[in-house]
């Protein structure tokens, strides 16, 4: 700014300086000052322009600028603006419109393809990036490690292993991976996500350097696989190493200690948390201490750092909700939903759902349908299978089997298991033969192996004096490998 003359070229060098570095506010008000000293943008200034817009999800700002590129005839002639539309685009998940630009390329690189490949994952489109791939693959375009990066992280998404191996024998074949941290950690990613943690483990244990990104992507799969006590080693051994936790790895753990009732070794999350001061910084990790609290049944805890929350989201209420729900104090769970409804919040799917368990395992049949009710009347959501589910039990359990069968004929599948299997255990509980055969036959068809239908039945005809008939069932339970 203490340049006598500026022109574009130095303004340039400034806007290119501050998109580069993901300084985007930066490089946008850069761009608004220099067209107020009355400088003309040329191709250079529009490409980190859309950049920036890009990294901000601007896509207004951004469609203003493809507008102004198309009106002073710039795309026809400049493919790096074209790949900086599509990469603007796609960051914005503005998808189609990317697709649109990129369609009308005069040249399709290897950049204008990882630009739309990259967003389409970014945004969890998986089968279209793996679709891109493979028509990028046609067209004979080589991919390059960004692409492959993608590609993986697309098959850990949908589980597309046998895809996820090709690509890792075409990395090597290729000679690609060497110290690229990237593709690593993509590999450990994909095949953590996967499920395969021995090969996860493998590709692991072979990195030339290890960091925060690969210890967290290993440590995720052990959790996300019900492998608790692995991920805490890991934890631990990460630490050893002298690698520093960020949120993300601190999340993992976090769940890690959930599934397992590790309250303890949360506790130890926690304090490790505040020292690394990422306890006000990030909602995500507030919002997990109090699901990891609430689900190891330490709800005391669990209400202290809600109560110590400046910004509680419908997450973090719905989370307490639950574990207070879990260990039976019903009454506080309403309590919590009205606070929750004075305070603003809308409720979601997973708030009713705990609610309605909540009425359900009170008996409280007009409670429940009121609730029921204003799921879509008030808040315009739709009941999923899992909503009908609970209505199902809250009329079974109070004994109103014509609500319970009604709310089965509205289900969108009369095939979901946890509905009959509801019903089956009310009908062992009130000795309804007649409707517990139904419920069983039902049950049986869904899940052969379902022990709890071949318990319930049994105690059902058992209770109705029926001892022939119970004792045709545990036959049948024996055969199928129930005892």
């Amino acid at each position: 700014h203490d340049l006598s003359k500026r022109d574009t070229i130095s303004w340039n060098a400034l806007i290119t300086g501050y998109a580069q570095h993901w300084h985007s506010e930066e490089a946008i008000n850069c761009f608004e000052e220099m067209q107020r000293e009355g400088l003309f943008p040329d191709a250079i200034t529009f490409a980190c322009i859309l950049k920036s817009c890009g990294n901000l999800g601007a896509a207004e700002r951004g469609e203003e600028i493809h507008a102004r590129i198309v009106r002073e005839g710039l795309l026809e002639t400049n493919n790096v603006l074209g790949n900086a539309l599509v990469d603007m685009y796609a960051k914005c998940g503005v998808l189609d419109k990317a697709c649109q630009v990129f369609d009308q390329l005069p040249v399709r690189d290897i950049i204008s393809w990882n630009a739309l490949i990259a967003g389409y994952c970014q945004h969890g489109q998986s089968e279209e990036t793996l679709k891109c791939f493979e028509q990028m693959q046609y067209e004979r375009l080589s991919p390059d490690s960004m692409t492959f990066a993608c590609i993986l992280r697309a098959c850990g998404s949908i589980g597309a292993i046998e895809k996820g191996k090709e690509i890792h024998d075409e990395i090597v074949r290729k000679s690609l991976l060497g110290e690229d941290s990237v593709l690593w950690n993509a590999l450990i990613d994909m095949y953590a996500k996967c499920g395969e943690l021995v090969k996860a483990q493998e590709v692991f244990d072979e990195l030339p350097v290890r960091g925060v990104v690969s210890w967290t992507a290993l440590i995720a799969g052990y959790a996300q696989h019900g492998h608790a006590g692995e991920a805490l080693d890991l934890f631990e051994r990460m630490q050893g190493e002298g690698f520093c936790p960020d949120s993300v790895t601190f999340l993992c753990i976090l769940k890690a200690c959930s599934s397992i009732g590790a309250a303890d070794k949360g506790e130890k999350i926690h304090e490790a948390i505040i020292r690394e001061g990422l306890l006000g910084k990030d909602s995500l990790l507030s919002n997990s201490l109090v699901d990891m609290y609430a689900k190891c049944g330490a709800l005391a805890k669990a209400q202290e750092v809600f109560d110590d929350l400046l910004d509680r989201d419908v997450v973090v209420w719905t989370a307490l909700m639950a574990g207070y729900a879990q260990l039976g104090n019903h009454d506080i769970v309403f309590d919590l939903f009205k606070k929750l409804m004075r305070e603003g919040i809308e409720p979601d799917l997973a708030t009713f759902t705990v609610v309605l368990n909540a009425c359900s395992s009170s008996g409280l049949v007009k409670e429940g349908e009121m609730y029921f009710k204003i799921m879509s009347e008030r808040y315009g959501i739709l009941p999923t299978l899992e909503h009908q589910t609970c209505m199902v039990d809250l009329f079974a359990r109070a004994g109103d089997f014509e609500k319970a069968m009604t709310m089965i004929k509205k289900m969108s599948s009369c095939d979901y298991l946890p509905a009959w299997s509801s019903l089956l255990g009310a009908c062992a509980k009130w000795g309804n033969v007649k409707l517990g055969r139904l419920a069983f036959e039902h049950s049986i068809r869904l899940d052969e192996k379902s022990a709890g239908a071949y318990v319930h039945m049994s105690e059902i005809y058992a209770s109705a004096g029926m001892q022939e008939d119970a004792d045709m069932i545990n036959a049948l339970k024996m055969r199928n490998g129930q005892w």
